[in-house]
This record gives C-alpha cells, structure tokens and sequence, in this order.
C-alpha cells in the first residue's frame, strides 16, 4: 500500500499531468501559455509538476486559453478533493478538541459498514471515558489544543451510541501490542481491557486480535486506518489526519483490511489475549 503522504502527491502530481495534456492538447508551449495568460513560465511548470497547487482562477485562465472551458467545474472539485485529503492536525483542533469530535458525527450516521484497524490505541468506538481522556489528553499537551477534554470525552462517548442504534456494522482490528501498551495508569487500562470483552460481545460488533509473533507475509503493521462504507478512508498521523476518497486507494485499504483479518484471532481466541493483557498489568 502506498504511503498517505505518497497518495497525496500521486493525486496532485496526477492533476498536474492532465493540465500539461491539456495544454499540449490545445497546441501550446509553455511559454506561450504562460504569456497569453500573462504570468511567468515558471508558474506553467511549478502547476504541471505540482509543486504548486492550483488555485480556482488558475484553473478558469488554464482552461480559458487552452479552449476547454467545460473542464472547470470537473478540474476545480479535482483540485480541492486533494487539497482536502490532508489537514494539518493543529488546523483541525485549534478551535479545540471538542469540535473535531463533533464535526465526524454525519459521517457516521450515515455509514453502515465501519472497518477500523488500529496499530497505535484502542479504536475510538470501543474507548471507555478513562481511555480516551487520556488519549486525548496527551493530545491537547502534545499539541498546545484549546483545553476543553471534558467536553471532547463528552461527546466521543455520546457518538458511541451508533453502536446500539441504527443498522450498523463494526469490523474492528488491533495488534495484540495495542492490549499491553499502558495508556492511563493501571486502573484506566484494566477498565478498558474488560470494556473489550463486554462491547466484543454486541451483535454489531467484530474484534479481532492479531497475536504478537504472527508470521506476516501478507498484512504488514501499517498507519491506522478506518474505512467508513466504501465511500472514505481516514488515516491517522502524527503531523495529520488525512481523508482518502479515490475509488482505487479506498480499494487498497480494502484489501489492506481484508489481509489484516485474516492474521487476526476472533472469539475466545482474541478474549484470551485481552485476558492475558489484564493479568500482565499485576
């Protein structure tokens, strides 16, 4: 699977291609498009080689000049689809912790099949209070957020509903590493190891486990990931959140998830390893 990172510049790298065909299509030099619009040469370059990106009145005079005005609308959602797939973390939370909480709550209303694999925490669905204020709170100090972990605790437990209501399907995935890494103290662990058992047995849901020392030829570790239908990925990293929504890169993540649950355990299986992880904090 690619990098996020790579995806992203794949998407613009891929956008400045199509503006060079255009260009050429239209039987332009760079230096005559550029005159014609009456920029310098070297910003033709920098769009078609995407080290920059297109800004809407780019892509009007581009397309304008080139003679292909009906490409605008198609060129422009291209150009900000990508410019959204990657968000810097600080932008998302500067107006604080509780909002980015509450601004995924569509998303999930409307989706009836989430796959989550996670290889840093425990999925955010499956949390008890205790975790994620200490999850998120390591986040507000890491990152300098506005202090408001009351509320953002708050409101990630309210969204948890979805997993009672609704026609809703959860397929979650965690490496067996993810039950021994003490997030919390020993007590906020513990509760949230035996939330695990108890929310693993709701109808709605799937755990799966892949133990430590699982032979790996296919399912490498990789950045958590949750897939929300076949509709989008969200892919967390340390510097940023990213959104894919390519129909191929969804697919990828698809198969990623399906190489990932066929390393896991399941059942009695995975609930002996969250027990296992109970009895090792002492």
């Amino acid at each position: 699977m690619p990098s996020p990172l790579s995806s992203v510049q794949q998407a613009r790298e891929s956008l400045g291609l199509r503006l060079r065909e255009i260009r050429k299509d239209a039987g332009l030099t760079s230096r005559e498009l550029a005159r014609r619009i009456g920029w310098h040469e070297s910003k033709v370059s920098r769009l078609e080689h995407a080290r920059t990106p297109p800004s809407d009145a780019d892509i009007r005079a581009w397309t304008q000049h080139c003679g292909v005005q009906a490409l605008v609308p198609e060129l422009i959602a291209t150009a900000r689809g990508i410019e959204g797939m990657y968000i810097e973390w600080r932008r998302m939370e500067r107006a604080g912790l509780k909002q980015v909480q509450e601004s995924v709550a569509p998303l999930f209303e409307r989706t009836y099949r989430f796959r989550a694999y996670q290889s840093w925490v425990v999925p955010g669905l499956l949390q008890t209070p205790g975790y994620t204020a200490a999850v998120l709170g390591t986040v507000a100090a890491l990152r300098e957020v506005p202090g408001d972990l009351t509320s953002a605790v708050a409101v990630r437990m309210d969204r948890q509903r979805v997993l009672h209501s609704g026609n809703h399907r959860f397929a979650m995935i965690v490496e067996e590493w993810v039950l021994r890494t003490l997030i919390g103290d020993v007590d906020v662990m513990a509760g949230q190891l035996g939330h695990l058992i108890g929310v693993a047995a709701l109808p709605s849901v799937s755990l799966g486990v892949i133990p430590l020392g699982r032979p790996r030829s296919l399912g490498w570790p990789v950045e958590s990931f949750t897939m929300y239908d076949e509709e989008q990925v969200t892919v967390e990293l340390v510097s940023a959140h990213l959104t894919v929504t390519r129909p191929q890169e969804v697919r990828e993540y698809a198969r990623a998830f399906s190489e990932l649950s066929a390393l896991a355990v399941y059942g009695a299986e995975s609930r002996k390893l969250i027990m296992a992880a109970i009895d090792a904090l002492g």
